[in-house]
């Protein structure tokens, strides 16, 4: 078999299989199976073809192949405006809403995984051209990396999460002592007092302090845990929608929920796995940084 053959099978192999590692249904049922999942393979052994192909194309001086990996972007940022078209839409149904930000950082997730197999399928063919043994090696390679870092930040990297009282002073609840709310009813505020359950999201740094206080990150925080908890909740039932608000002096963030088992230590392992969002993540620390170096070249 040629040589240049058998290193394309091995980019599209190793750039295939990159995307069944990245590829997983959880308990939010995203993408669906099989539906959702055969639309994602399908575009991931698209970008996987096309990455294997470039290198034999562009060793060959062919260099039309550059014209492909634009066409390939292109095609890739439609997948991601899919995926926010389908959420979106979803989302109108949902009790506890996902979010705009919490939307886009997953349609970003689902394109830039395509751009990630089509660079493994670049490199593994690469290197399988100088020899197939070394492809192999540099796909194995490749694939270990995928599956250490192809997670994100989650909520317990950033912030410490413990259990705090619910409790009415009259008619207004507080989580620990952080004001929620006003509750009116008398009936609600008896749901409540059974079936509520508080917790308190301490951030560890100054850099925590502002991402969960982005409303994209918080409207995540309680999209996540009614999802894979259930909440005692219905349609119409404003009172008793889960909520968050933050300690404006400390940046303390105080959750209330009504999950259908009060078990905070199930609470707890929930909360601690949320994923922290992007566009949520803030670095004044580093901008500090900057400003003391600036105040040192002044003063210099």
């Amino acid at each position: 078999m040629d040589e240049t053959l058998i290193a394309v099978i091995l980019g599209i192999l190793f750039g295939f299989i990159a995307r069944l590692l990245l590829l997983q249904t959880d308990f939010r049922q995203y993408p669906t199976y099989p539906t959702g999942r055969i639309i994602h393979l399908s575009f991931g052994f698209i970008a996987a073809f096309i990455g294997a192909v470039a290198i034999p194309a562009v060793l060959d001086s062919d260099w039309t192949a550059v014209t492909f990996l634009g066409l390939a972007a292109t095609q890739f940022r439609e997948v991601r405006k899919m995926e926010r078209d389908s959420l979106e839409k979803v989302d109108q149904s949902e009790l506890v809403k996902r979010g705009t930000p919490f939307i886009e950082g997953i349609a970003q997730a689902f394109e830039s995984r395509n751009y990630l197999v089509m660079f493994t399928a670049m490199l593994t063919t690469l290197c399988a051209v100088k020899s197939a043994w070394f492809g192999i090696i540099g796909g194995i390679i490749l694939l270990l990396f995928i599956k250490f870092k192809k997670r994100g930040k989650l909520l317990c990297d950033i912030c410490d999460v413990s259990e705090a009282d619910i409790r009415f002073e009259g008619a207004t609840l507080f989580v620990g002592d952080i004001l929620i709310k006003n509750v009116g009813l008398e009936d609600t505020r008896k749901a409540i007092q059974e079936r509520a359950v508080g917790a308190i999201i301490t951030p560890k740094n100054e850099n925590s302090i502002v991402t969960i206080s982005h409303i994209g990150q918080r409207q995540a925080i309680m999209h996540h845990v009614t999802n894979i908890l259930g909440a005692y909740l219905d349609s119409g039932e404003p009172a008793l929608i889960p909520l968050s608000k933050r300690d404006m002096a400390d940046g303390r963030l105080a959750v209330y929920m009504l999950p259908r088992e009060k078990d905070f230590e199930q609470i707890k392992a929930v909360l601690e796995k949320v994923p922290v969002l992007d566009s949520a993540i803030r670095l004044p620390e580093e901008a500090d940084k900057g400003k003391g170096q600036k105040q040192n070249q002044n003063q210099g």
